[in-house]
This record gives structure tokens, C-alpha cells and sequence, in this order.
């Protein structure tokens, strides 16, 4: 493995951490419960970035030149399903992270990569393996901030001070 992708495969598995700190210990029914003015909840967006990785790591292993955006998924990608649960997403997600470690591990990240038309997207593009990577990377990320939002409305946890904990730190 590079030296590169030994950085992405960790920066994944770091921000991949942070985002389990906000659906750690929380009930399916916390899990399916708005806290704020947006739709998102944390198992909606737990279901999402399961969901996003898998995807993305499909249309890199597939290498599809005519895939298109499954829009009848849409609706259904920030919900977490009645038949899903925190423990079960979170398992299958741990899953999904080691078939990304183990595709980075040979992966050419300058490899082209197809990416699936879409109604606001409709001309074929490519982008590079690493770039598709990076996009998953940035999904988590950005989605752990919003989750971390949410717990904190839901019971006053937060990552910052689940981190500060887990080192003897007192806030």
C-alpha cells in the first residue's frame, strides 16, 4: 500500500470513529428522532454515510460507463429503514470499511473512474479513484459534524467531550 493510501485508510478510519462517537449509545428509537429543525436524524444520516461508502466503492470496483443514479433510492438515503437498526448499520458499515482498506491496499488512485449520470447530472463523467475516495471521506466528515449537532440536542453528548473523556480530560 502506499504511503498515500495508508493516509487516506486512516484518515477514513479516523472521521469513520468520529462519526460512531455520536450513535454510541443511543436506542433505534433515539436514533429515528429529529432534534432540530432539519429532517436529519442520526440514523438517517448513519444509514446515509453506510450507504454512501458502499456505493462509491461499487461504481470504483464496477467501472460502469453506463450507470446511472438509482433514483428510486432517493428518497429512502437519509432514513433509517423500520427493519434497521444502530447496532446492525454500524456492524455492516465495519464490513464496508474493510472492503475499502483491503481495495485501497491495490488500488491505483489515478485510476478513471465512470461516475453514474444523474437528471442534474446528465453528460458522462470521470473522476479519478482518488477523487471518488476523497468523496467519501468528505461525506463522513461533513455528516459527522451534523450528527454531532444532533446528539448534542438529543442528550447534551458531544464528540469533543467523548474525546476529552476517553484521554482523563474533565470539561
Amino acid at each position: 500500500m502506499t504511503t498515500e493510501s495508508t493516509d487516506i485508510v486512516k484518515m477514513l478510519a479516523e472521521q469513520r470513529a468520529n462519526f460512531i462517537i455520536t450513535v454510541r449509545g443511543i436506542t433505534d428509537e433515539q436514533a429515528r428522532t429529529r432534534t432540530t429543525a432539519s429532517e436529519l436524524t442520526l440514523g438517517g444520516l448513519l444509514h446515509h454515510v453506510v450507504s454512501n461508502e458502499w456505493h462509491w466503492m461499487k461504481v470504483i470496483a464496477d467501472l460502469d460507463e453506463t450507470s446511472q443514479f438509482d433514483m428510486a433510492s432517493a428518497g429512502s438515503e437519509y432514513v433509517m429503514a423500520d427493519d434497521e437498526t444502530v447496532p446492525g448499520l454500524i456492524a455492516e458499515w465495519e464490513e464496508i470499511a474493510r472492503s475499502t482498506t483491503d481495495a485501497l491496499a491495490t488500488l491505483d488512485l489515478n485510476l478513471s473512474v465512470p461516475v453514474p449520470t444523474a437528471p442534474w447530472a446528465p453528460e458522462r463523467i470521470w473522476q479519478t479513484a482518488r477523487f471518488t475516495v476523497l468523496h467519501i471521506l468528505r461525506e463522513i466528515s461533513q455528516h459527522a459534524g451534523h450528527a454531532d449537532i444532533i446528539r448534542e440536542e438529543l442528550d447534551g453528548a458531544n464528540t469533543t467531550r467523548t474525546w476529552a473523556a476517553a484521554a482523563g480530560m474533565k470539561f
